[in-house]
C-alpha cells in the first residue's frame, strides 16, 4: 500500500501541462497509424487477404500440433514419435486442402470414429485382385559376352530364366535382342518375367552406334503401349512389354568407365532406369573394388549420367534416406552362380576356388544381396512406376506433340516392327 501511495503522489507532482501534451501526441500518433493502415487496406487488399490466410493457416497448424501433442501424451508417445506424428498429420492435412481449392476438409482419425468402418479392407481387396491377375516385370541385361549376364539373372530369380549362349545354332556377333518370358509363381503370387538379352553388344572392333538397336527396341515397346492406349476399343488390360529396368554390366578392369560405357548410359539413362553392376567382382580385392567404385561414381557425375534411383524421384524423406544408402553402393559389385556348396553344414550359393568358397548372398563377399533387394524386394514396383510415370510419359508427350502423328491410322500397324538389327524370339514357360 505504501508503494502505491508513493507512485500516486509522484504522478500528482508532475506538471498538468506536460500530461496534456503527451496525450495530444499519443492521439496524433494513433490517428496517423489508422490513416496509414487505411491506405494499406485500400491499396493492397490482396496482401491483407494473404496475411489473413497465413494467420488462419498458422492458427490451424498450432491447433493441429496441440491436438496431436495432447493425444500423443495420452498414449504415452516419446518425443521423436510425437514429432513424426505431427509431421505426418500436417502432410495429410495439406494434401487434403490442396486437392480441391476452396473446399473445407478435415482429417478424421481412427480414434475419432464411432466404431469400425472397414476402410482398411480395401488393401485385402487389392491384394486378392493382384494375386488373381498377376503382374509383369521386364528386365534387360546389357554387356559384353562372357561377363555372366545369364548366370546373374538365373541367380537373381533362383531358376533357369535366362537364355543360355550354348545353343546349337550359332549366335551372330552383331547386336541383336533376344527375349525369353516365364511365369513365376511364389506363394500364390504370379509374375510374368521377361528377360531381354543383347548378345553381341560391345564385342566388335568398331562398336560405333552399337546402342542404337537397344534404343530402338525400348522406343518400340513404348510405341506399342501408346497405340494400345489410343485405340477406340482398347483392351481391359494392356499388355506391358516396356523395359522396366536395364542392368548394365561393367568389366572388372579396375580403371575407369570406357567410352562405350559413357555413351551407352548417357543415351539410355534418358529412356530407361539403368542399374550399373561390376561383373565378376571376385577378380578384384576389397581395396581395388572400393577404388574402382569411387572412380565409376566420379565418372558418372562428371558425364552427367543418371542411374537409378535418381534423387529427383524421391517421394518423401524416408525414401530419400533409403535411396541414399543405395546410391552409396552403386555400382554393385556382384558375383553370380547357380551352384550350391556346403558351408558350416548349410547349403549356400557360391563359387568354389582353391582359396575358399565365395558366398554370393554374403554381403561381406559381394553386393549381390543389395542388388537383389533393390530389383525385387524393395523397388520392383517403384521401377514400374518410374517407367510408366516418367520415361513412358516423356515419350508419350513427345509423340502426341509431333505434327506428323496421324490419329486416323492409329489402328493400323504402319510403323516397322521388324528391322535388320533386331532378332526378337519369344518363348513361354511356366516355373
Amino acid at each position: 500500500m505504501l508503494h502505491l501511495w508513493i507512485e500516486a503522489a509522484g504522478e500528482l507532482e508532475t506538471d498538468p501541462l506536460t500530461l496534456m501534451e503527451e496525450r495530444e501526441k499519443k492521439e496524433r500518433g494513433i490517428m496517423g497509424q489508422d490513416q496509414e493502415e487505411g491506405g494499406k487496406t485500400e491499396g493492397q487488399p490482396a496482401n491483407m487477404n494473404s496475411q489473413d490466410s497465413m494467420t488462419e493457416n498458422e492458427e490451424n497448424c498450432v491447433e493441429l500440433c496441440t491436438e496431436v501433442e495432447e493425444k500423443g501424451k495420452e498414449k504415452g508417445m516419446e518425443e521423436g514419435e510425437l514429432k513424426k506424428e505431427i509431421e505426418l498429420e500436417a502432410e495429410v492435412k495439406l494434401e487434403l486442402c490442396q486437392s480441391i481449392p476452396g473446399l473445407q476438409m478435415s482429417l478424421i482419425r481412427g480414434t475419432d470414429l464411432f466404431g469400425y468402418v472397414g476402410i482398411e479392407a480395401i488393401l485385402d481387396q487389392m491384394k486378392r485382385k493382384t494375386m488373381k491377375a498377376g503382374f509383369e516385370f521386364n528386365i534387360m541385361v546389357v554387356g559384353q559376352s562372357g561377363l555372366g549376364k545369364s548366370t546373374l539373372v538365373n541367380t537373381l530369380f533362383k531358376s533357369k530364366v535366362s537364355r543360355r549362349s550354348n545353343y546349337e545354332e550359332k549366335i551372330s556377333k552383331t547386336v541383336k535382342l533376344h527375349s525369353v518370358s516365364h511365369v513365376i509363381e511364389e506363394k500364390g503370387v504370379k509374375m510374368k518375367l521377361t528377360v531381354i538379352d543383347t548378345p553381341g553388344f560391345g564385342d566388335q572392333i568398331n562398336n560405333e552406334n552399337c546402342w542404337e538397336p537397344i534404343v530402338k527396341y525400348i522406343n518400340e515397346q513404348y510405341e506399342k503401349y501408346l497405340r494400345e492406349e489410343l485405340c477406340v476399343n482398347r483392351k481391359r488390360r494392356i499388355p506391358d512389354s516396356r523395359v522396366h529396368c536395364c542392368i548394365y554390366f561393367l568389366p572388372a578392369t579396375g580403371h575407369r568407365l570406357r567410352p562405350i560405357d559413357v555413351e551407352f548410359m548417357k543415351r539410355l539413362g534418358k529412356i530407361v532406369s539403368i542399374v550399373p553392376v561390376i561383373a565378376k567382382a571376385d577378380t578384384l580385392t576389397i581395396e581395388e573394388r572400393q577404388e574402382f567404385k569411387e572412380r565409376i561414381r566420379h565418372d558418372l557425375v562428371a558425364n552427367g549420367i543418371h542411374v537409378y534411383p535418381q534423387k529427383e524421384y524421391d517421394e518423401d524423406p524416408e525414401d530419400h534416406i533409403l535411396n541414399n544408402r543405395i546410391r552409396e553402393n552403386i555400382p554393385f559389385a556382384v558375383v553370380g552362380t547357380d551352384k550350391e556348396h556346403q558351408v558350416n553344414g548349410n547349403k549356400v550359393l557360391g563359387r568354389k576356388t582353391k582359396w575358399g568358397i565365395i558366398e554370393v548372398e554374403n554381403v561381406e563377399h559381394c553386393e549381390f544381396a543389395c542388388l537383389r533387394d533393390l530389383l525385387i524386394r524393395s523397388h520392383l514396383q517403384d521401377l514400374k512406376d518410374v517407367t510408366h510415370n516418367i520415361h513412358y510419359e516423356t515419350y508419350r508427350v513427345r509423340r502426341l506433340t509431333e505434327s506428323n502423328m496421324d490419329f486416323g491410322e492409329l489402328g493400323l500397324p504402319t510403323w516397322p516392327l521388324e528391322n535388320g538389327t533386331r532378332d526378337k524370339c519369344e518363348s513361354e514357360s511356366h516355373l
